[in-house]
């Protein structure tokens, strides 16, 4: 809430004082910055939905293979074709990554103090580097995870993959990895706004160890209680390698 009452004082493009108060933006201001971000966002968004959608059949056969499935089945005449429309979208939402990351950093940056605003290009890539690490250990994780979902099954039953059920699952494991693995980066963002501090991490630890096991429970699709340890445990690893460098920092 800090930071965005920083951003209502403050708009994108104001870089000349250091005093966040300083300058003022009204209300159209920033909704037309706003109206900058949505635009750039979806333009960069479309485009790669568009690249992904010409590929989508190989990203399939990827998820496919990753997952160790043999075939998927359709129950309706449009289940291809809306297969294919929504790898495109997932897909070219990730591949647009770097866009939307660094429109809203944009977004917010004016919000900070000139020597706050030195680290915005590290955090930028910082943010679109633990997307991609949540994403990437999301999909190398995939295996185990069909491997241990399946093994809850009695012996007598198979597997039979829906295509949409089977993809719903998938995306909905990839946006969870990479959305969560952001977790460091809002934590440092805010210990670098002294909104809290390397000593008040360390001091509600238990509490931040249960409600990082609530939140990877909620953001994997098993309903066992092993596949959420695949998000918690680099979750906390994070948390505690965060914790340590705004204490190393002085915050």
């Amino acid at each position: 809430m800090a930071l965005l009452d920083r951003v209502l004082q403050r708009g994108p493009g104001k870089y000349g004082v250091d005093d966040v108060g300083d300058s003022q933006m009204s209300l159209l201001d920033h909704l037309e910055a706003l109206r900058r971000v949505l635009i750039v966002s979806v333009i960069g968004w479309a485009i790669c939905t568009v690249v992904a959608f010409v590929f989508w059949t190989r990203i399939l056969e990827f998820l496919i293979s990753r997952g160790n499935v043999s075939h998927l089945v359709f129950l309706t005449p449009t289940g291809g074709i809306t297969l294919g429309l929504k790898i495109a979208l997932v897909v070219g939402l990730v591949l647009a990554a770097p866009v939307w990351i660094q429109q809203i950093w944009w977004f917010v940056s004016p919000g900070l103090h000139r020597h706050e605003r030195r680290l915005v290009v590290p955090l930028i890539l910082a943010t679109i580097a633990f997307f991609a690490i949540g994403v990437s250990f999301a999909l190398f994780s995939l295996p185990l995870f069909m491997k241990i979902l399946q093994g809850f099954a009695p012996k007598d039953f198979s597997y039979l993959p829906v295509g949409e059920d089977y993809l719903n699952f998938i995306l909905f494991l990839v946006l969870g990895f990479g959305i969560v693995f952001e977790m460091p980066v809002v934590v440092y963002t805010l210990g670098l706004l002294r909104i809290i501090s390397s000593k008040w991490l360390y001091a509600n630890r238990f509490y931040w160890i249960i409600g990082l096991g609530v939140l990877a429970n909620v953001m994997t699709p098993g309903v066992d209680p092993i596949t959420p340890l695949f998000m918690w445990v680099p979750l906390y690893v994070f948390w505690e390698a965060t914790a340590l460098l705004l204490k190393l920092s002085g915050r």
